[in-house]
């Protein structure tokens, strides 16, 4: 390693080698150049996609070293070894409740060599020759790092369980992502299934379709999995100079493997894209070029459907499809344990997909001796989420967005929007669904389906009729999944906005109808977050002239569009509920209501919203119903006459109170973050009270404050352009680079982010060199 502190130690990018040059470094070791400016964000410079992969995963591995060992002994089927079996996983990479389960998961994987038959796929189903590319060198870096550098971090300094990977193992974790709304959201209840014995054969419980329905609809509300976001695209006749803006605001996990990372990826001639990745992913998930900008938003689609099996009475391991019977593979998996023994379960799959009793806690699934359900998961059967992103990163507009959206196919959960700086836009729900139809769902759900579908999207289909198969669409890149002919798409309207909710308001002057109940709803109710923001961009593009700077203005508003449906409401029934509290009344009552660091007032509205919640039913809080005339209006007029109402009000207070918490106490000294002995106050708000800017908090109920952020508010851009050659962009990663509390990157954005401050992107090789900070590190094998 070889490292500088002198722009002119890394001299502009030298001749762009072609063909098969550009794949075959001279001496068979890869090599990277890694720009490190303000922040420690990496600007890699890179000869082919292999040796872009290596610079990716070195700069990776020196930022987050613990975090991504940790994802690898996740992916290997080792935390019950390295963390005892009954340890709680941190449900980065699956919603295992044990690390045992998260053992079994990842171990079925493995010896189902499930990832390898991926890989082994020629393109366009499989993954392309670039990607696997990417992941080989990505696995060269991280090793090279780990080889030639001391770990500093204490989470695991001197741990056993960092060790080098192998690609398989940085393929085995892309795969986590991908099924992480399918196969990875259900791990439990898949290394849980059992079939019946003989005593509890003859019981034959049943799932009972209308708690089914609840639990499907709550377990398939995006954003509820501790995942989010918002983003919007302008087009160019609402800015300034005619040229695209888009901002994009994920809300993703501020700790774990799901954490973003910043970058910039360049191949001279081939490659050149700035933006966030997920930890161990060697490719720019969400970000932007001279030419394009986009960002995701987790989707409404359901990426998953149940095969409701009818099982042969005499053996519940056989099924039956159009009364032929079919046994059930059976596979032996063993997790071994500290101690040197192991543990054994066996795994049973269908011709559908494995097994499972259960979707969650609140969503059993049981295997009785003539019913059993198993899990389709289209996610489970490719590879080709890098590709979609290598696409997004080629793109030079927002028809070629779309275009390499439905080349790959390989988008998992997510929704896309995105700008140009030819002033067009985009909104698609490019996702890899599987092929349920309303006409199928109609013809085939069984009586539980016919539940759960309408109220969830969730299809639950009939297995024994060899008819009631998915089938294919024409343009689909495998069979049984849509093709992009299928999915809703909004292209070049003045504005494309979306927060978690379905396709329907993506412009709410041109709703999108059309598509499949697996998609999302059509015409109910929406969100307070999307009924926000919708309101503020669509006032945003009605009033032109639009900037960047009007994008970072939108960021940290933290309007509290709760708050501006039902705070009058609330002070003036507040004296009657309060009668003896009226200091908490003339708090509520000076309330800015937004969730600035400095509001007072804030604190008390949001405990109160939350009891509020959980007291009184969401279809019994408003007085005037939800209307799809008016879809952000409605519904409206808070019902103080509930008797949760008064309820949720003393409840708010006497437990403010009783921490000691002044009703008025400014919002950031009771929402804050610690680091390095340092408290951090934090911007922001809850989902529930509908802020764009969205904070989930961990509350300590003896300190009266949110002591860390969950999740929220993550890799945020803001980015336009203005016809030079490069964009104008903002950033900021509220979490900042690393997890290393050693490190100079380990809460310096947090910092900005308390201050509502941002980060001048650096694109361009001019803006990179001219940083007075610039450290120049050349890296090898």
């Amino acid at each position: 390693m070889i490292a500088g502190t002198a722009p002119s130690a890394a001299g502009p990018p030298g001749p762009v080698a072609t063909g098969a040059e550009r794949h075959r470094p001279s001496d068979g070791r890869l090599s990277a150049t890694i720009r490190y400016t303000e922040h420690g964000i990496p600007h890699i410079l890179a000869r082919d996609y292999a040796e872009l992969g290596f610079g990716t995963g070195w700069a990776q591995a020196a930022d987050q070293v613990c975090v991504l060992a940790d994802g690898f002994t996740t992916v290997r089927g080792e935390r019950s070894r390295h963390f005892g079996p009954q340890g709680r996983s941190d449900g980065s990479l699956s919603s295992a409740s044990t690390n045992l389960g998260s053992d079994l998961y990842f171990r079925g994987v493995r010896d189902a060599r499930t990832v390898e038959r991926l890989l082994g796929r020629p393109s366009p189903q499989g993954p392309s020759r670039q990607s696997k590319e990417l992941v080989r060198g990505w696995a060269a870096g991280y090793n090279a790092w780990l080889k030639q550098n001391r770990i500093t971090d204490p989470a695991c300094r001197s741990a056993d369980w960092v060790r080098p990977v192998s690609e398989l193992d940085v393929a085995r974790r892309l795969y986590a992502l991908a099924v992480l709304g399918g196969e990875g959201g259900a791990v439990d209840g898949i290394t849980d299934a059992r079939p019946p014995t003989a005593g509890k054969a003859a019981a034959g419980a049943a799932a009972d379709p209308a708690r089914s329905a609840r639990a499907a609809r709550e377990l398939f509300a995006a954003g509820k999995a501790g995942m989010g976001s918002n983003a919007v695209a302008f087009r160019g006749s609402t800015t300034a100079n005619g040229r695209g803006l888009l901002l994009g605001n994920p809300h993703y996990p501020w700790h774990g493997g799901r954490r973003f990372w910043q970058s910039q990826q360049t191949i001279p001639g081939e490659l050149n894209v700035s933006g966030g990745s997920l930890l161990g992913s060697p490719s720019v998930s969400i970000g932007f070029t001279d030419k394009v900008a986009w960002s995701h938003t987790v989707s409404t689609g359901v990426p998953l459907n149940l095969h409701q099996l009818t099982l042969d009475p005499a053996d519940p391991t056989v099924y039956l499809v159009d009364g032929a019977r079919e046994r059930m593979t059976v596979r032996t998996v063993a997790v071994p344990l500290k101690d040197g023994s192991s543990v054994r379960r066996s795994q049973y799959r269908t011709r559908f997909g494995p097994v499972v009793t259960s979707l969650d806690a609140e969503l059993p699934l049981p295997w009785s001796a003539t019913t059993a359900y198993a899990l389709n998961d289209p996610n489970a059967a490719h590879l080709r989420m890098t590709d979609a992103a290598l696409g997004l990163a080629r793109a030079r507009s927002v028809r070629g967005v779309r275009q390499a959206l439905d080349r790959a196919q390989g988008l998992p959960w997510v929704n896309t929007v995105a700008a140009d700086s030819s002033g067009g836009t985009l909104f698609t729900q490019a996702q890899v669904l599987p092929r349920i139809t309303d006409e199928l769902a109609e013809r085939c759900s069984t009586p539980l389906g016919r539940v759960v579908y309408p109220a969830a999207g969730l299809a639950v289909l009939d297995g024994s009729r060899g008819d009631c198969a998915l089938g294919s669409d024409r343009d689909a890149a495998q069979p049984g999944i849509f093709g992009p002919g299928r999915m809703p798409v909004l292209q070049d309207a003045p504005y494309a906005v979306n927060s978690n909710d379905s396709a329907w308001l993506a412009n709410a002057d041109r709703p999108l109808t059309g598509y499949e109940r697996v998609f999302g709803t059509v015409a109910t109710e929406r969100s307070l977050r999307t009924r926000g923001g919708t309101e503020d961009v669509s006032a945003m593009a009605a009033r032109g002239g639009l900037t960047v700077a009007d994008l970072q203005r939108q960021q940290f508003a933290n309007r509290v569009p709760a708050a501006d449906l039902a705070v009058a409401d609330v002070v003036r029934a507040c004296p009657a509920a309060l009668p003896d509290e009226p200091e908490a009344c003339a708090v509520l009552a000076r309330w800015d209501r937004t969730t600035d660091t400095g509001s007072r007032g804030a604190l008390l509205f949001d405990r109160f919203w939350q009891k509020l919640s959980a007291l009184v039913p969401s279809g019994q809080l408003w007085k005037v119903p939800f209307s799809a005339a008016d879809p952000t209006g409605t519904p409206n007029t808070l019902d103080t006459s509930r008797p949760g109402f008064a309820m949720a009000l003393r409840q708010a207070v006497a437990e403010l109170r009783s921490a000691g918490t002044p009703l008025d106490a400014p919002l950031g000294a009771h929402q804050y973050v610690v680091r390095g002995g340092e408290r951090i106050p934090v911007p922001g708000g809850a989902g529930r009270l509908g802020v764009w800017n969205m904070i989930v908090g961990q509350w300590d109920p003896a300190k009266g404050a949110y002591t860390e952020v969950v999740h929220g508010t993550s890799h945020v851009q803001a980015v336009g352009w203005d016809g030079g050659r490069c964009p104008v962009a903002r950033t900021l990663l509220t979490y900042a680079q690393s997890s290393d509390p050693r490190s100079p990157y380990f809460a310096d954005q947090t910092r900005l982010f308390s201050g509502e401050r941002w980060v001048t992107a650096r694109f361009c090789e001019r803006d990179i060199l001219a940083d007075p900070k610039l450290r120049v590190v050349r890296v090898r094998q």
